[in-house]
């Protein structure tokens, strides 16, 4: 993959500033969604859900190139979803979305709903069909926001609706480590709300015992309540795609991927195989 893949021509459109090194995360979210859009459009109807799908287009600090975020680089695929269905907050990112979809790709059947993914759940949910010209809908949900900001109550209604992957932003080192007396002040509800779990304190003083990792914590408390859900396929044997700071080349979070078929597992691993420029990606 070129960089050029990546890259969004200045179009004078608002954009989200990020301070990590997102080459290595597009890389890894591109080749996997062109896997799935491809490998799956023969037997499935394809939609694409994006719980926080900003503007469509990012830039770096000290870089002066303008990236695709997440919901362009799945609007870019070779083999299209049959169905796009986006979720961001911000009205200004919204109107941005919508002009580059229309400017660019204006075949495309999307929708943008405007608002809080937690608080808007149903009307994301009641936009994916069932079927899609007679063939069962195959749902990929990316959930990117900036901090632990998903409700994983959210995420239970999404996988409640039919075979869905998710890949997920866990903003561990970004989030967890930097709040975490803030959050242990129990008028803090944002791990509560984050894992459904109003016990999660009492837990993790006894995680602390054996290790002092509150991130390691958050992700492997996540992935029991996934499991929970259904998706009790070996998550640990799968890695996490790390993503660091640029300029003190820190940890900052990790993409988790979620399946309940070994397919897109393969698909995942080979994703982050052929992305891969640097450094590890266990936590």
């Amino acid at each position: 993959m070129k960089t050029t893949d990546l890259l969004w021509e200045k179009d004078g459109l608002p954009v989200i500033v990020k301070r990590s090194r997102v080459e290595d995360k597009y890389r890894t979210l591109l080749n996997y969604m062109r896997l799935f859009s491809t490998g799956m459009k023969n037997r499935w109807a394809r939609v694409y859900v994006d719980l926080y799908s900003g503007g469509g287009a990012v830039s770096l600090e000290g870089d002066d190139r303008i990236y695709k975020g997440s919901s362009l680089l799945a609007l870019d695929v070779p083999d299209k979803f049959d169905k796009y269905i986006f979720c961001e907050e911000s009205k200004k990112l919204c109107d941005a979305l919508e002009q580059r979809i229309k400017t660019n790709y204006a075949d495309t059947n999307y929708t943008i709903i405007q608002g809080d993914c937690n608080q808007n759940i149903a009307r994301i949910l009641n936009e994916v069909p069932k079927k899609i010209n007679g063939r069962p809908v195959l749902t990929l949900c990316m959930v990117d926001p900036n901090s632990l900001e998903v409700k994983l109550g959210t995420i239970q209604k999404v996988a409640s609706i039919g075979k869905v992957d998710f890949i997920v932003l866990m903003a561990l080192m970004m989030d967890a480590n930097r709040n975490l007396q803030n959050y242990l002040n129990p008028e803090n509800k944002k791990i509560e709300e984050f894992l459904t779990n109003p016990e999660w304190r009492a837990e993790w003083l006894e995680f602390k015992t054996k290790d002092d990792s509150f991130p390691r914590f958050l992700i492997e408390s996540f992935e029991n309540k996934m499991k929970g859900f259904g998706y009790e396929l070996a998550n640990e044997n799968i890695p996490k795609r790390e993503v660091r700071s640029r300029k003190r080349n820190l940890p900052l979070y990790h993409l988790a991927f979620f399946s309940k078929d070994l397919l897109g597992f393969k698909f995942w691993g080979n994703a982050i195989k052929y992305s891969t420029t640097q450094g590890s990606f266990e936590l």
